[in-house]
């Protein structure tokens, strides 16, 4: 297992920096965020592209993850979605992946990861209205993922969901729905620890049950009461120690990417105070 930290708490400062800050916070890999300011993918020249390149050899550092679920540039962290009622705006979500998908061959990263469908609101609806409505959201995201797919398989990358409170998956039996009516060898899921714990769901017992699936995984905290709010490694309620022994457990050779992206005013001391969290969980499984 490889630790990671992800570039989205550092909007403040370009790509090129903070590969630089979090190299000297102690992390061989680096998760790009494919939005502004860092990694917009049509803002990205192929020599801009080649810079990137050259600040990761001079640091040593591996790209993780391309981060695709935010779309600032355009609306938000949420918007466009998958499962926008109208179709040019779901076509934006999708020609975005699609540029991911192409900038993580680019910058040698093997997965980008995307979120589940996006934000639906049916907490008028009930029973059977409940899950009509959903299955034909969830059938607007298949179609979607169904059209990047081809791209994927093209560029080597996978496609991985990112399950999410408050968004269309966010559970893991939703999640395991999903990924039943989709290529499986091109699709798989971006595992967030603190995701799964704020739908009650435990994450550390859940790794077995999706590990057919998981191509990388978000860690950060969560405070009890499973608010949806990011929390340094340590300042939460959730037994990291207990998740990462788990991974660990199932020789996991990949990346565990660390996601604070509320920390923006001092993100380079969190990435710091990260690594040295990260490097006692190590010393004392080796104890």
């Amino acid at each position: 297992m490889k630790f990671a930290f992800s570039s989205n708490a550092f909007r403040k400062y370009s790509l090129e920096e903070t590969i630089s800050i979090v190299s000297g916070a102690g992390f061989r890999g680096i998760e790009i965020m494919a939005d502004v300011p860092h990694a917009w993918p049509p803002d990205l020249k192929p020599s801009d592209r080649g810079r990137v390149l050259r600040a990761l050899k001079d640091h040593q550092m591996e790209v993780s993850n391309i981060n695709a679920f935010m779309m600032c540039a355009i609306q938000d962290f949420h918007h466009p979605s998958w499962i926008e009622k109208e179709r040019e705006f779901r076509q934006l979500r999708i020609k975005h992946t699609i540029d991911c998908i192409y900038l993580a061959a680019d910058l040698r990263a093997k997965t980008i990861s995307t979120e589940p469908g996006g934000p639906i609101d049916l907490s008028s609806r009930k029973g059977a209205d409940y899950d009509k409505d959903w299955k034909e959201a969830l059938d607007l995201f298949v179609d979607g993922i169904n059209q990047v797919i081809p791209h994927a398989k093209k560029a080597g990358v996978r496609v991985l969901v990112e399950p999410e409170p408050d968004l269309l998956i966010q559970r893991s039996e939703e999640f395991l729905q999903f990924i039943g009516e989709v290529d499986q060898d091109v699709v798989g899921m971006n595992f967030d620890v603190g995701h799964f714990y704020c739908v009650n769901e435990d994450p550390a017992g859940l790794i077995e049950k999706m590990w057919p699936y998981i191509g990388h995984f978000h860690l950060e905290d969560i405070a009890a009461t499973r608010e949806h709010v990011h929390l340094a490694l340590g300042k939460g309620a959730i037994d990291l120690r207990r998740v990462l022994s788990s991974i660990k457990g199932k020789g996991y050779t990949g990346y565990v990417t660390v996601e604070l992206y509320p920390y923006q005013e001092d993100p380079g001391d969190i990435a710091r105070q990260t690594m040295v969290y990260l490097k006692e969980w190590e010393s004392a499984i080796h104890d």
